[in-house]
């Protein structure tokens, strides 16, 4: 038996010294993470080799991102306030238009985020969260809580400004977008679901996104400006206008959209890049507005197919499908036909890119922009940037409360209008923002031809009395299809 036990040992050790020598051995593949595949159908070797994705961002990186980002980051409820008229036509038959009518009010609730921009209390967050609210509340990451007002709105952008009456407040760190990098890792800070300071990560997966999420949006003077970055971090309802940061906790854009069949996250969110923000909040800080340049042209994608439809020669760039009379671009001798190739030293090859660098501008703007004409020379042409009426200067804030009432922005109406509504007199209403009018259903094209029935006859009149008035107020108004009505409410 002793013997027996010693010749299986003698066997064990014959058999583990030349393993050891091979497993010793600097250059074995024994000790390299490879696996080697062979391609039956070309008899050609692979590789596959093992990487590990986390570990090349270790997780202190996202917890110091978390921790910069976190008390930077509110919680934006809002009450909705949404009010109709219901006319008594036996009461006006006898006295008189909008007598008798009753008021009636239904009132409804809202959640998102928002991005504290500076210590004294400017807040950022997305237009859709705060549209319509009659009230809204903030709530800090330590539980403060303040009644915020509304500065302005850009709804081109679905960019809105709050402030609430506090200071020494977190402000967040700003990054650049231009530097953001497709696969770089992202956190999604915000208030999903009312479940208040959650951070989820992902990564960017594309830049300069046009989803057409707000082309119904551009009715009004309003023309959408959409240049998203995409990730793939974690968004949900509430998650809007809260913050997309780096990995070094700074914003790099503010959280807008999730692309989803249920509503819930489903793959893909959606964010405005700071660069744009910044340019939306200083206006609507400094001016009420954005002060916002237009290049004048209508332009489009390059497809394989226009590239071949215009002879083309390649797919760079972005198309000049028309040019606006008398616009920026125009005076600048851009025509039909030509493409786009750079604004600025920044290469543009999608609509959305070149929205984007556009819409940091201002009227008064020069900007050299490299230019392809439809006979393929290239040359580089400064164009100074006109605003939507046509020149260069900036509204100032009194011009604005002059056209400004209950959230309504109104111009005078052209003989041509007046003409074809066939009414003498009256204001059309060019855009609606979150205010009374906008609560009561009317809509931007809509003309205001009296007030309590005394005629409008200009902007000015028509604002100062929506500005002063603190009793009832009935409307008479003009559709765009020249349908006339009625509208009361209490001030």
């Amino acid at each position: 038996m002793t013997s027996t036990l010693k010749l299986i040992a003698i066997g064990l050790l014959g058999g583990m010294l030349p393993l050891g020598v091979y497993l010793a051995m600097p250059n074995s593949t024994a000790n390299q993470h490879v696996d080697e595949s062979i391609n039956s159908s070309n008899n050609i070797n692979s590789q596959e080799t093992s990487f590990d994705f986390l570990s090349q961002v270790p997780p202190e990186n996202f917890v110091a991102a978390s921790e910069n980002s976190l008390n930077s980051v509110v919680h934006v409820n809002t009450t909705v306030e949404t009010t109709s008229f219901q006319r008594d036509i036996f009461s006006e038959f006898f006295n008189g238009p909008g007598s008798g009518g009753q008021e009636y009010k239904q009132y409804g609730s809202g959640s998102g985020s928002g991005v504290i921009i500076s210590t004294d209390g400017h807040i950022v967050t997305n237009n859709h969260v705060i549209d319509g609210a009659t009230e809204i509340k903030i709530t800090l990451n330590d539980n403060r809580q303040y009644d915020a007002v509304v500065v302005g709105t850009d709804p081109s952008t679905d960019i809105a400004v709050l402030k609430i009456k506090e200071k020494g407040l977190v402000a967040i760190p700003t990054g650049d977008s231009d530097n953001v990098r497709v696969g770089e890792w992202v956190l999604a800070v915000g208030n999903p679901f009312n479940l208040t300071s959650t951070v989820t990560a992902g990564i960017v997966s594309a830049k300069a996104r046009n989803i057409n999420l707000l082309q119904q949006k551009g009715q009004g003077g309003n023309v959408p400006i959409e240049s998203f970055i995409q990730t793939d971090a974690a968004v949900n309802p509430g998650n809007s206008g809260g913050a997309l940061v780096n990995t070094k906790g700074e914003l790099i854009g503010i959280n807008t959209a999730i692309a989803s069949q249920t509503g819930s996250y489903a793959g893909y969110s959606f964010a405005v890049p700071v660069n744009l923000v910044k340019k939306v909040t200083q206006d609507l800080m400094n001016y009420g507005i954005v002060q916002r340049g237009y290049l004048g042209v209508q332009i489009t994608d390059i497809t394989q197919e226009l590239k071949e439809q215009k002879e083309l020669p390649n797919v760079k760039g972005v198309f000049v499908a028309g040019v606006v009379e008398d616009g920026s671009a125009s005076d600048a001798g851009v025509e039909e036909g030509d493409v786009i190739l750079k604004v600025g030293g920044k290469t543009v090859n999608t609509v959305a890119s070149l929205q984007e660098e556009i819409g940091r501008k201002k009227p008064g703007d020069k900007v050299p922009v490299t230019i392809r004409t439809s006979k393929g020379y290239e040359s580089v042409i400064e164009i100074v940037l006109k605003n939507k009426d046509g020149n260069t200067k900036l509204v100032s804030k009194e011009e604005i409360k002059k056209n400004t009432a209950l959230g309504a922005t109104f111009r005078e109406l052209s003989s041509k209008e007046k003409k074809e509504l066939n009414i003498s007199n009256g204001v059309k209403i060019e855009s609606l923002n979150t205010g009374k009018l906008k609560s009561l259903g009317l809509q931007s094209g809509m003309t205001i031809t009296k007030i309590n029935n005394e005629p409008v006859s200009s902007v000015e009149q028509l604002t100062k009395k929506l500005n002063s008035i603190n009793r009832g107020v009935l409307l008479e108004i003009v559709t765009e299809n020249g349908k006339k009505d009625y509208v009361g409410f209490g001030l």
